[in-house]
């Protein structure tokens, strides 16, 4: 609805985990640099925890669309399943059909799997929310990493959930499936409002936008107070703040919309969190951002109407695009383009002319 209006080729801020869209931030790439290590080297059993919202199910999905050829991977997204259940999901998947009982079914899938790796290929198991498997599931998950020879595993298995998965796996009657964990990663939200900024502007970019930044400095301060830093919120909110700013036919959108938006989805600020963020903000002054977030807005609104009175031919040249929507400088990617790099430009501008410093 608001695409035309903020000049996008798509729709930035969806609750789908479309690995188009993904953002490689520091916490992010950890991850992925994790689960792909795990899978080079055929570690075996991998769990990947995070909190709801935190983007596990987008890079699985990132890494299942750049597997290469030589690998089949099996994608099991709804855990509540019997072990029957279970088995004929998996077998389905694996394209094993000639099976009529649980041993014939055994030996047909070892078989495959030893096949594969003697031509060197790899098999990967990827199980989506394994917070909610059952015990029994789990345990015949354990028997299935016994699919291996002298040196290596044939069958390698990706389990991702909540952090209610650790907890699980503590379990005493599971202990032997904890010690079968050869990796151990953890998806963690967005630490701090750069984070945040950097995620917003990027999926715009990508979305099409030649004008990313149209989050006020104190609007994205606001965001990172009422998501969390957790991306699924964040989307929430800029979705929906997007679509208000449309409705209003404003072209920026500052805190008061945030505001708005954040009280309707119930995603106001807990005290506590304000708390903790001020706290980080005063630790992090110093090094960080020099200004409020009220004074960088008041900056950022006094700079836009400077900009609208100009003559044209001097106002502030949009970022080029390099066909994919990203933004180039000199040949280079601009992904984070701060809101205040022409300020320098249009200043030496204005002296130039009054004719320059007497």
């Amino acid at each position: 609805m608001y695409r035309e209006f903020f000049g996008l080729e798509d729709t930035p801020f969806t609750l789908t985990p479309d690995p188009r869209f993904i953002v490689f931030t520091p916490s992010y790439n950890e991850v992925l640099a994790s689960l792909y290590y795990g899978l080079e080297n055929a570690k075996g059993l991998i769990v990947l925890t995070g909190e709801v919202g935190t983007g596990k199910t987008t890079a699985l999905r990132w890494i299942l669309r750049r597997l290469d050829s030589s690998v089949l991977a099996a994608y099991v997204f709804n855990p509540r399943l019997s072990i029957d259940e279970f088995y004929h999901h998996v077998t389905q998947m694996l394209g094993i059909k000639d099976w009529s009982n649980k041993a014939e079914l055994l030996n047909e899938m070892g078989r495959v799997l030893e096949e594969r790796h003697r031509r060197g290929l790899r098999t990967v198991l990827i199980i989506d929310e394994a917070h909610e498997l059952s015990d029994y599931v789990l345990e015949e998950i354990r028997l299935l990493l016994n699919f291996e020879s002298d040196n290596a595993k044939h069958l390698q298995i990706v389990l991702t959930g909540q952090p209610e998965l650790r907890e699980k796996l503590n379990q005493a009657n599971l202990r032997q499936l904890k010690q079968r964990v050869a990796l151990r990663c953890k998806m963690h939200s967005l630490p701090n409002v750069e984070e945040v900024e950097r995620y917003i502007t990027e999926r715009l970019l990508i979305a099409g936008s030649d004008q990313p930044n149209i989050f006020t400095p104190g609007a994205i301060d606001f965001l990172f107070q009422c998501s969390e830093g957790i991306p699924r919120q964040i989307n929430n909110l800029c979705d929906n703040s997007m679509l208000a700013a449309y409705a209003a036919g404003e072209t920026i959108i500052g805190r008061q919309i945030v505001e708005e938006v954040a009280d309707n989805l119930d995603l106001l600020p807990r005290r506590d969190v304000l708390k903790q963020t001020e706290k980080q903000m005063d630790t992090v002054a110093p090094q960080g951002r020099v200004l409020t977030a009220e004074a960088r807005e008041e900056l950022w609104n006094n700079q836009a109407r400077v900009e609208q009175a100009k003559p044209k031919m001097f106002q502030a040249e949009a970022p080029k695009t390099n066909g994919n929507g990203n933004g180039t400088q000199n040949g280079h990617t601009n992904a984070k383009h701060s809101r205040f790099d022409d300020l320098d430009d249009d200043i030496s501008l204005e002296i130039e002319e009054v004719g320059g410093f007497y």
